[in-house]
């Protein structure tokens, strides 16, 4: 079946890339490009897609906002897939609703999950209206509330020691193993994804400047231009560790810097 796809995002490398992952499912038949929330519900209303992949952080008109103004409207709600830098609060909400994300920089197998799952649910004939304004509805809530103290489980030298969230300087994940550095300890987390470790922090404090990485932004210490205009973060531990900033996550320093 041909599955008739719109994709929104404010930023054009971000959209093209997705595009260009998209041509590898012959099953997606891409009919339109937005790039902020107006466009996405105007691309909406005039083309009635099946799926939309829409960015979570756009200026004006998020995708949230775009959720809204289609319940408000009282239009068809496709499918949605949601481009997310990751926040864990939303995350909770899609795992709660089965509505679907996809983590920027963008990866082939997690999109075809995406897929596969939008699939399932247009050929079962699902309709994602309920759940998407509950989901709209949880995250203004979760948002209100206040965060519990959150402490990790490290596993450093035999001992298993517990590390508040704020003294966490960084992780990374190599090979399926994910090493954490604090202020005091170093060693390894019983997480097995970066994904679930961020779901498990405080969002406003954490953030993955790379896939590799996620970093505590109350301990980078200098933002170090590097080649081509990317950069690195010089981060707060004893070996003042260099972070690679992904090109898909400029904007997001950007904005967190005011640069």
């Amino acid at each position: 079946m041909q599955i008739n796809t719109i994709i929104v995002d404010d930023e054009k490398p971000a959209r093209e890339e997705l595009a260009y992952l998209l041509k590898g499912f012959p099953e997606i038949n891409v009919i339109g490009q937005g790039r902020n929330g107006v466009d996405a519900v105007n691309l909406i209303k005039e083309h009635s897609p099946d799926l939309v992949f829409l960015d979570v952080q756009m200026p004006g008109l998020d995708g949230f906002g775009v959720l809204k103004k289609l319940v408000e409207r009282k239009m068809k709600v496709p499918h949605v897939v949601f481009a997310t830098a990751f926040d864990h609060y939303a995350v909770q909400a899609f795992d709660v609703n089965a509505v679907d994300y996809v983590l920027k920089p963008f990866d082939k197998a997690r999109i075809s999950k995406a897929i596969q799952r939008a699939r399932r649910e247009i050929e079962a004939q699902t309709s994602p209206t309920e759940r998407l304004e509950q989901l709209v509805s949880q995250l203004g809530s979760s948002k209100q509330g206040s965060p519990q103290p959150v402490r990790l489980l490290v596993k450093s030298q035999q001992r298993l020691l517990l590390v508040d969230a704020e003294d966490l300087i960084w992780a990374s994940i190599h090979e399926g193993d994910i090493t954490v550095m604090a202020k005091d300890v170093e060693g390894t987390s019983n997480y097995r994804t970066l994904e679930e470790l961020s779901a498990a922090l405080e969002s406003d404090s954490f953030w993955r400047p790379h896939r590799s990485f996620l970093v505590n932004i109350h301990h980078i210490k200098e933002v170090v231009p590097w080649f081509k205009s990317s950069f690195m973060l010089k981060m707060s531990d004893k070996k003042q560790t260099e972070i690679p900033v992904s090109r898909a996550q400029i904007k997001r320093m950007r904005e967190l810097f005011k640069l």
